[in-house]
């Protein structure tokens, strides 16, 4: 595969990148609060990008 070529990730790989159930994932994409992500037939991939993009929007900055 080239380098040029971004790897989409699946909703199993995110789950792991994230460390949440795969069920998590499927609810919050159901109520529009994950990642964006692509619909390619039955299946949903996400760019590396759009989940680091969600990620920083995350970032819980409170002093703890």
């Amino acid at each position: 595969m080239s380098d040029d070529i971004e790897r989409l990730l699946t909703i199993s790989d995110l789950s792991t990148m994230l460390g949440v159930p795969v069920d998590t994932l499927y609810g919050w994409r159901h109520r529009g609060e994950g990642p964006q992500g692509y619909r390619i037939g039955r299946h949903v991939r996400y760019r590396r990008a759009a989940v680091e993009t969600w990620l920083a929007g995350r970032l819980d900055v409170r002093g703890g």
